[in-house]
């Protein structure tokens, strides 16, 4: 018994190293270009229903953190969908490997987020560049299992963040703030996917 224990457990392990060294091909560019389409919907809704977001910082929260629960909803679905189809037996492994490696960041955005508005309002206007540089963070983390183009989205993100930050405080919750970071970055995912995959989105 336990050597069949022992042998599942090689197997197990055999599974994820194999899943950790290959390509990820969940991510359809289709669907990333259209997470990028919803920032730039974000803005223009900020733009009508929050014209003065620094006096409204709940709504302000509410509006982008409601858009990139949609987005993360999309790319979700559609990594599953695709995973199945193109990873075949593989697909639980390679999702758990390409989930796993961007948890730590989206939990800390989280928490910086929960952080920020709970014990340093007055520094909410940082959000955004915050955001960026914790996104790029979780792309690095991501990186190995991604096309190698990804490298460069994950610099932009990080260059957009840290600029972000360093004009953020002349026009506070601004939404280009926000939209073009993620409207931009977005948009050259879903080209490095696009090339990636041959312009055939996926399929073999």
């Amino acid at each position: 018994m336990k050597d069949l224990e022992r042998a599942l457990a090689d197997i197990t392990a055999i599974r994820s190293q194999l899943a950790r060294g290959t390509e990820f091909r969940g991510y359809g560019p289709v669907t990333v270009a259209a997470t990028g389409f919803l920032a730039l919907l974000a803005a223009a809704l900020q733009a009508l229903f929050l014209p003065e977001p620094a006096a409204n910082p709940f709504g302000y929260l509410a509006l982008w953190i409601g858009m990139a629960a949609i987005a993360v909803a999309l790319t979700g679905a559609e990594m599953i969908a695709r995973s199945r189809r193109i990873h075949g037996g593989f697909a639980d492994d390679m999702l758990y490997a390409a989930v796993e490696q961007f948890i730590p960041a989206g939990v800390a955005g989280t928490l910086l987020t929960l952080v920020l508005y709970r014990f340093a309002p007055a520094s909410l206007w940082m959000l955004p560049g915050l955001w960026q540089i914790v996104f790029s963070l979780g792309l690095f983390a991501s990186c190995r299992s991604l096309p190698r183009g990804m490298f460069a989205v994950g610099v932009w993100y990080l260059v957009a963040g840290l600029a972000t930050l360093a004009v953020s405080a002349g026009a506070p919750f601004s939404a280009l703030a926000m939209a073009l970071p993620f409207g931009v970055g977005q948009l050259l995912m879903a080209f490095v996917l696009y090339r990636a995959t041959g312009g055939h989105d996926g399929e073999d």
